[in-house]
């Protein structure tokens, strides 16, 4: 019997051994790929080669600003997600602690909001912030500037529903003991249900930020000049190329994996505790 279990135990490991090798395979060959050049990455080589400094020297050299890129989809990306993770989760937290008698009616409507594709507000998103550009209190929000990516994701249904949700996992009893010290309610959203919520704020913070740091097609309508541009469209580009240089476009993929891989590995103990819905430090 202990034979038996030993080789079913053992058959399981070479299972998931394989498995997770193939899920792998395409990091480590992107790895390989960027000390390459392009002939050796179109013959399929899985040698590393000495081209590593020749290709990043080649990717911030080229006229697409990678650096600027960069940048632009880093201070996108952080402010997004700061503006986010306030006005959603302070949105979900308003429609959990504070009952009305329409609060389940405009929430539904939030909801069903999520059934339209983004690609049925592409027009009408183009024509409104097209116009702001003549209100003076709007210009930094008009097309072609970081406001316009940064705006439309600060409140979305998602994270509505996902702080919403979470919230109902949040100790009332706390609320109404910082009420009787004499806390406002701002001061208790900030000082009480924030640090509480730290594992769903985690899991937030991952979602959005990697939802902000790969968005292409709203960027790609409204961010009109090349120093506004951000990484996925610099690496677009980079591929389209009547001869692309697979050396360049490897390394250009793996430096934008960075951030979003380090920001997962940070946050990653509280990422499963949050969206399970868990209110534990």
């Amino acid at each position: 019997m202990n034979n038996k279990m030993k080789m079913v135990s053992a058959f399981k490991y070479i299972i998931l051994s394989v498995i997770s090798f193939i899920s792998i395979f395409p990091f480590i060959w992107m790895i390989i790929a960027i000390t390459n050049k392009s002939v050796d990455i179109t013959n399929g080589t899985l040698i590393p080669g000495g081209y590593f400094f020749e290709n990043l020297k080649k990717l911030l050299a080229s006229d697409l600003k990678y650096a600027t890129a960069f940048k632009n989809s880093l201070v996108i990306s952080v402010a997004t997600t700061t503006f986010a993770m306030i006005v959603s989760s302070a949105a979900g937290y308003a429609f959990e602690v504070y009952k009305t008698k329409t609060r389940d009616r405009i929430f539904n409507f939030i909801l069903l909001s999520m059934m339209i594709p983004f690609a049925a507000l592409i027009v009408p998103l183009f024509r409104m912030f097209s116009k702001f550009s003549t209100v003076g209190a709007l210009k930094g929000i008009s097309l072609n500037t970081h406001g316009a990516v940064i705006v439309i994701s600060v409140a979305t249904a998602f994270l509505i529903f996902f702080f919403r949700q979470n919230t109902k996992t949040f100790p009332k009893d706390l609320i109404e003991a910082a009420r009787i010290d004499g806390l406002g309610e701002v001061s208790i959203f900030f000082r009480i249900f924030m640090p509480t919520m730290k594992s769903t704020y985690a899991a937030a913070i991952i979602v959005t930020f990697m939802s902000s740091w790969n968005s292409y097609m709203w960027p790609l309508i409204s961010l009109q000049s090349t120093d506004k541009r951000t990484l996925p469209l610099v690496i677009s580009a980079l591929g389209s190329s009547y001869t692309p240089d697979y050396g360049m476009i490897m390394m250009a993929v793996v430096i934008a994996t960075l951030p979003t891989a380090l920001i997962f590995f940070l946050m990653q103990k509280h990422f499963v505790a949050g969206m399970t819905g868990s209110v534990k430090g």
